[in-house]
């Protein structure tokens, strides 16, 4: 820890001409009740005689004067000029007056008038002592926070030692940097107009300076905000601090801050009393953060915020639901019952992790708000860009271009906001025009601690807040302990995200009482400083001390505030004693009107046909085919693709892009807003999509053809990502989260890159409906397929989304007329593998047209984007078709079952080099492939049919991925359940190994080639068990 140094040593100034020479002068600084505050120094040696028409009634006409003088010296007469030089310099009174030389004038007597000027210093001595302070001034406004009260247990974990340099600190003398004495504290100065300490004054004493500075930016406020490339918001900044006065409350302000920090404190308090053996993860040591919060959201609310979307951690979790969202409290006190069953379907998830949605009265703005708190998992900011995601769609529904109706506050801890990479991948999406929600607050709770590590063990840089200079957020460092300054700071950063539409990150700097948890130890490892926080008293109490002594209220009143909040909370917690039964629903964070039964079901068990008429493929085809707009002019490479698909349209045939802009185009003509993101999707990775046009004469002029499909078609949005996986599937996860009359699709640039992405997979996707009753719709579609491109372009992984899967292996299911819907309902997540572009453009629409909503994983193809025979005629798409689980063979040996020997089950590219292997094998009537189309959940009821139709034949699962990886160790069980374990299912593939693929070509083909062999030797696998 370092040591507090005095106020103006600690300013190192940007721009410094010179060093400053030593001087013998000091300046006192007296330390005075925690405040540092400058002690007038006057010292007027010589009588008023000595000058003597300095007096009362000359005082205004000498000021005047001396303001004109500053401006330009010949504004005034030689004599004052003299005078005001001689003054400056520190000339003592009755030496700073000369008389002016005679009318007349001999040259003797002006010799000796300038004689005296000269002696002095002269104009270029005032120019620079001007220059001193404004430096000074600057040094306050870049590095005031350096030396800010911001640690409420004054052991500062944030130190600057090593960005400072070490010549500021070798002795006390501080102005010296600046080239100033300790007389110059008394002089006057003009005040430049980068700064806004004087009010209404233009000239102030130094003293009078610095005294502005420190109470501006070295309080209990420190402000960050000097690296902001833009003059106007720097100078709106400082018009909110510097400004005199700028902080005062009214009474009724201060006493409603009073009130909310009671809730927040009594509220703990009130856990703590009844459950105190378990974990809540409470908000003791920074009860400031409910006012905080609503502090922000009063002020959005008057500036027309409609809704307001949350994510947070747990620590303070059931506090802000209680005190912010404003949950009903026996809903909360509920959840501490162990007895309590479990209604909804699911697992759940512990209270400190559930989220709310909830419109209500907004008192101090008297309009409606929306709140909605998301659910998150324990993985520290995974829920940032999901709630991003989520603002930017209910802005994007409700045509809030602007940001002015809904907007997004992210609470963060100290420890995760430095280290998780994902914040800095949250906050490079804030200014991208498809993913910009037009400025979040972000509150960070700093706690100085995380978990068990220290902030220098835990960061790098001095501040946890470091990572939002990168987009030029304005950083408002606060004491927690100071509610009035929380306040304030907070309605700042409301009126800045409303003024500018750019985030801001408001740094709640407090301690935590307790542990991590409630059960947890800190003294193990943090001695020092929770001895400190035992003797700490609570922000309440000291709050409501200086209320008292202001007069605001009396000691009687805040005692009846607190029982009449203590009475709420016992009534409330006797209500909860009625709950049996658990709903997770009522948790439940984002509603989804209209589109369930009152019950939450879904309003049907079928699915209609996902095809579509004749005239909507033609019309849908040719605008892929065109440039809808006049003198646009495109690639000429580009143009040969467009010639390709009008080939297509005329041949009714579609390849796999097409038979994309068939689904995409379909649903935005039905109104369904489609939604692709990803890494280069406008293009395609692998140059096929083409759904962004650009003009090769005119720079950023672009066409996007699928928004020409129909006057009132919904509109397309294909947006290339940033470099990013985490951030933006996230983002797109929370995008599908507001509606489901939308299809939101994520694609990885590779399928082998959706793992830097895990976490979204795993915690959200994957779960996220089991935990919190919440359905998705999201799709992923993952580039798969071996084709020699080496270990990180092969292989998404299908094992570890199979693996995933929530279906029973060894139980064969009930059938039904709604079997393959009812497959789905039952599912946490659907997995294909499309081997035509008729069945993908099924499985998409399928999404939309089927009464509920499950997150739907694709691998699809890339050498398959252009194969000849990878092609669906438009007759596989019209009116009565759908998606097709199962792709039977349908060649010779479909018509001969009985004398079929193998059927060989797989699924996706595979396919086309097993039919061309078996042709050039001459076993067309011998061998059946069998295509799984959709693998989960997986078709029971149709492999069933086709295990019974070969019933001399030997089943063989082929794949081309490694023996561990692939869909092997999924498959095999199932049909092995499918057919009651009457026939082994045996392998054709690759060999168990560690990388997805191998980098050499040969030893690609030679693999392939391998496998292959074995899928067709019928003696391969006789005499095995």
């Amino acid at each position: 820890m370092h040591r507090l140094r005095t106020t103006v040593a600690r300013l190192q100034p940007l721009t410094a001409a010179q060093t400053a020479q030593s001087r013998s002068q000091h300046r006192t600084v007296v330390v005075k009740g925690g405040s540092r505050t400058f002690q007038p120094a006057r010292r007027l040696n010589a009588s008023v005689a000595a000058e003597p028409f300095l007096n009362g009634t000359s005082s205004n006409y000498v000021e005047e004067m001396y303001y004109a003088w500053l401006e330009n010296p010949r504004n005034v007469h030689k004599s004052w000029d003299i005078f005001f030089r001689n003054a400056n310099a520190g000339a003592p009174p009755g030496s700073a007056y000369q008389s002016p030389p005679p009318i007349s004038g001999t040259s003797q007597g002006l010799a000796s008038v300038q004689t005296l000027v000269g002696a002095q210093p002269n104009v270029e001595k005032l120019v620079e002592d001007h220059l001193a302070v404004q430096t000074l001034i600057r040094a306050y406004q870049v590095r005031g926070h350096h030396i800010a009260k911001l640690d409420p247990l004054d052991i500062s974990c944030v130190d600057f030692d090593d960005c400072a340099p070490t010549e500021l600190f070798c002795s006390m003398n501080e102005l010296c940097f600046y080239g100033l004495v300790e007389s110059d504290l008394d002089k006057v100065f003009r005040l430049p107009t980068t700064t806004y300490i004087g009010g209404n004054e233009s000239v102030l004493p130094l003293r009078e300076i610095i005294r502005r500075l420190e109470m501006a930016y070295c309080q209990h406020i420190g402000v960050e905000f000097m690296f902001i490339n833009d003059l106007e918001q720097c100078r709106w900044i400082r018009q909110k601090f510097e400004t005199p006065g700028i902080m005062n409350f009214t009474l009724e302000e201060k006493r409603t801050l009073l009130a909310r920090m009671i809730r927040s404190t009594r509220f703990e308090e009130f856990l703590q009393r009844k459950w105190s053996s378990e974990k809540r993860f409470g908000l003791e040591g920074c009860e400031s953060l409910i006012p905080a919060l609503k502090t922000i959201i009063d002020k959005s609310s008057l500036n027309g915020v409609e809704s307001v979307i949350m994510g947070m951690s747990h620590r303070g979790r059931l506090n802000v639901l209680a005190n912010v969202i404003r949950k009903e409290l026996e809903q909360i006190f509920c959840q501490f019952d162990s007895k309590l069953e479990a209604a909804d379907e699911g697992s759940g998830d512990v209270k400190y992790h559930l989220g709310m949605y909830h419109r209500r009265m907004n008192r101090v703005s008297d309009r409606y708000i929306t709140l909605s708190l998301m659910a998150n998992p324990s993985h520290l900011e995974a829920v940032d860009p999901v709630v991003q995601g989520k603002t930017k769609a209910e802005q994007f529904y409700c045509g809030d271009t602007e940001g002015k109706r809904v907007m997004s506050i992210l609470i963060h801890g100290d420890a995760a906001f430095a280290g998780q990479g994902l914040v800095y991948e949250t906050f490079h999406l804030s200014d991208l025009p498809s993913y910009t929600t037009h400025g979040t607050i972000h509150v960070v709770v700093n706690n100085q601690i995380g978990f068990t590590t220290d902030p220098r063990m835990a960061r790098s840089s001095p501040y946890p807040t470091d990572v939002a200079r990168v987009v030029n957020a304005p950083i408002f460092h606060v004491n927690a302990d100071d509610p009035e300054a929380v306040m304030y700071v907070c309605n700042v950063a409301a009126e800045w995200r409303n003024t500018f539409h750019k985030d801001v990150v408001v740094d709640l700097v407090c301690y935590r009482r307790n542990g991590h948890n409630e059960m947890d130890e800190p003294m193990f490892t943090q001695p020092l400083m929770y001895k400190k926080i035992k003797k700490q008293k609570g922000v309440l109490q000291k709050f409501a001390e200086k209320l008292i002594a202001e007069g605001v209220m009396t000691a009687q009143e805040y005692e009846e505030e607190i029982t009449r909040y203590d009475k709420i909370c016992e009534e409330a917690h006797t209500r909860s004693k009625d709950e049996k039964i658990l709903h997770i629903k009522h948790w439940l964070d984002s509603p989804w009107p209209g589109f369930f039964t009152l019950e939450g079901q879904p309003k049907s068990m079928s699915c209609p046909s996902t095809g579509i008429s004749e005239d909507d493929l033609s019309h849908i085809g040719n605008i892929a085919a065109s440039v809808p707009e006049e003198d646009f002019t495109i690639h000429g490479g580009l143009s040969r693709i467009l010639k390709g698909r009008a080939n297509m349209v005329s041949q009714r045939v579609c390849d796999w892009a097409l038979g994309e802009y068939m689904a995409f185009g379909s649903l935005l003509k039905e109104r369904i807003h489609v939604r692709l993101s990803g890494q280069d999707v406008e293009r395609g990775t692998f140059s096929h999509r083409h759904h962004v046009l650009h003009d090769q004469n005119v720079d950023k002029r672009i066409c996007i053809p699928m928004n020409y499909i129909s006057p009132d078609q919904a509109p397309y949005t294909v947006c290339n990502s940033s470099l990013s996986e985490y951030g933006v599937l996230g983002f797109e996860l929370g995008f599908a989260m507001a509606s489901p009359n939308a299809l939101v699709l994520w694609e990885a640039q590779f399928g082998d890159f959706h793992n830097t992405a895990q976490c979204i997979i795993d915690q959200f996707i994957s779960s996220g409906q089991a935990k919190w009753v919440r359905q998705n719709g999201i799709v992923l579609l993952l580039p798969h397929g071996l084709e020699g491109m080496g270990p990180e372009h092969s292989s998404a992984r299908p094992e570890r989304f199979l693996q995933m899967c929530n279906d029973d292996p060894d139980v064969f299911p009930k059938l039904s007329e709604d079997f393959a819907v009812r497959q789905l309902y039952d599912c946490n997540w659907i997995v294909v593998n499309c081997s035509t572009p008729a069945n993908y453009f099924h499985v998409i629409r399928r999404q939309i047209l089927q009464p509920f909503r499950k997150p739907l994983i694709v691998f699809t193809p890339k050498s398959l984007l252009r194969h000849p025979e990878a092609k669906s005629s438009f007759d596989e798409m019209l009116p009565g078709t759908h998606f097709s689980r199962i792709i039977p063979d349908d060649g010779p040996a479909a018509v001969s079952p009985e004398k079929v020997k193998r059927v060989i089950f797989c699924t996706g590219k595979i396919f086309y080099e097993l039919t061309r292997e078996r042709k050039n094998r001459g076993m067309d009537d011998t061998i059946a492939v069998v295509r799984v189309e959709q693998l989960s959940p997986f078709p029971f009821d149709l492999v069933k049919e086709e295990t019974d139709r070969y019933v001399n034949a030997d089943l063989v699962w082929c794949q081309e991925e490694h023996k561990n990886q692939g869909y092997y160790d999924y498959v095999k069980p199932r049909i092995r359940t499918t057919i009651g374990r009457s026939r082994p299912v045996w392998y054709a593939g690759r060999e168990p190994a560690a990388a997805p693929a191998t980098g050499n070509k040969q030893t690609h083909l030679m693999e392939l080639q391998r496998l292959l062999d074995t899928a067709f030797d019928l003696e391969a696998f006789s005499g095995k068990q």
